[in-house]
């Protein structure tokens, strides 16, 4: 779906309406869950008809939107569906057992429950929970859509304030913009010592966000944690630290999306094709002493965007198995084995030493445009996660021209 998201504006009752709605709908998502815990055998069906007997029992569940019920619902369904799936699987390790919900931040309304006023640029909650009437602010046009293409309406609790996000289904083709071939084509490693090298051999430099205001988080946390009050209910003073601890946590990730943002809108509108490394970033932070510095150097959001962009600007996006282009020679195709520690490739066949990187994204980019071209899926729920080229694919949905 297409999310288009916009900073809610209110009274301070509305907001407190806003987190009665949301402990509600943490409310009925570990009532299900516990619901399903105590009966064997319990299936998608009984779940959904527990929570109409949770609206006979409970008045301020009663009082939520009953699609926003069924929404907490499907979140619990959600979590034990991949816990069975990765017990059929066999996947190594933890299967995923679901857990109850402790930090609930969003509730969702599906078709009801929620009037919009494009005109005045207002939403209005009609539930029992008086949320009321609320300002959007942001500067995206509300008459870029029509009302019934909006799926769901989803309020979302952030360090900074409440907003609401409009998720639209939206065929692909009427966001896609056709841009100008540039009949050129690039391949990028990402790495700790570049946020990426590319096959033209560019570098860009990691902005290392997160390191460089660790020192600000810690002094913040440790504000927060001499507030903190063992056993009893917590002071002012603490809830206002945790905010401005939270608030910094907030920045540093907003800085972290923006940056890959701006660098994959560039690689999209410089070239036809741009290959990647189809990285598995969950294997990757097990490794204790680069976890840190892996999670700053935001590759996850490198690649959901270019995807997206990909996407709305019709280019082509290439995903790539990952092994062994750092160690392959791109020129004579001979394995040399190589520490972190050795930046530079160097191989008896005579070609020129080259920074590692650069050898490894010219490796990516031999992939991604010999032998077999995989197929393609647009999975409109989320930018980004399935919409580029794994090469090697064994399905084939969609063929492409050479």
């Amino acid at each position: 779906m297409f999310v288009l998201e916009y900073k809610l504006r209110g009274k301070e009752s509305q907001y407190r309406a806003i987190d009665s709605a949301i402990r509600t709908v943490q409310f009925v998502r570990n009532k299900c869950l516990r619901y399903w815990e105590d009966n064997k055998g319990v299936g998608q069906k009984d779940i959904y008809k527990h929570t109409t007997v949770l609206r006979k029992e409970f008045q301020f569940v009663k009082d939520l939107n009953s699609t926003a019920c069924q929404q907490a619902c499907e979140r619990t369904w959600t979590a034990i569906v991949k816990f069975y799936t990765n017990c059929k699987n066999k996947i190594p390790g933890k299967k995923g057992y679901p857990k109850y919900s402790k930090r609930t931040r969003s509730v969702e309304f599906k078709k009801s429950g929620w009037k919009l006023n494009r005109d005045t640029k207002k939403i209005t909650f009609t539930d029992g929970k008086n949320i009321g009437e609320l300002k959007l602010i942001g500067s995206r046009d509300l008459y870029y859509f029509q009302e019934w293409q909006i799926q769901r309406v989803r309020i979302v609790r952030r360090a900074d304030g409440y907003f609401v996000q409009l998720m639209l289904k939206l065929d692909p083709r009427d966001i896609t913009t056709q841009l100008e071939p540039t009949k050129r084509c690039v391949a990028i490693d990402v790495g700790l010592k570049y946020f990426y090298a590319d096959s033209n051999n560019n570098t860009v430099d990691c902005p290392k966000y997160y390191r460089k205001s660790q020192k600000r988080l810690n002094k913040l946390n440790r504000r927060k944690s001499r507030k903190f009050r063992k056993g009893s209910r917590q002071s002012n003073n603490y809830i206002k630290a945790s905010k401005k601890y939270a608030k910094r946590h907030l920045k540093v990730s907003r800085q972290r999306e923006e940056f890959a943002k701006e660098k994959a809108l560039r690689l999209i509108q410089s070239n036809d094709l741009i290959a990647y490394e189809d990285l598995k970033l969950k294997n990757l932070v097990r490794n204790k002493k680069l976890a840190k510095s892996i999670n700053d150097a935001a590759w996850l959001q490198l690649r959901k965007w270019i995807e997206y962009f990909g996407v709305k600007y019709g280019r082509l996006t290439i995903a790539v198995p990952p092994h062994y282009t750092s160690s392959d020679c791109p020129n004579c195709g001979k394995r040399i084995t190589k520490s972190l520690s050795t930046r530079t490739h160097v191989c008896s066949c005579g070609i020129e030493p080259m920074d590692r990187d650069y050898a490894a994204s010219l490796n990516i980019l031999k992939k991604a445009t010999q032998g077999h071209w995989g197929s393609w899926s647009l999975d409109l729920n989320a930018w980004g996660d399935s919409t580029s080229i794994l090469v090697g694919s064994n399905t084939c949905f969609g063929k492409l021209n050479r």
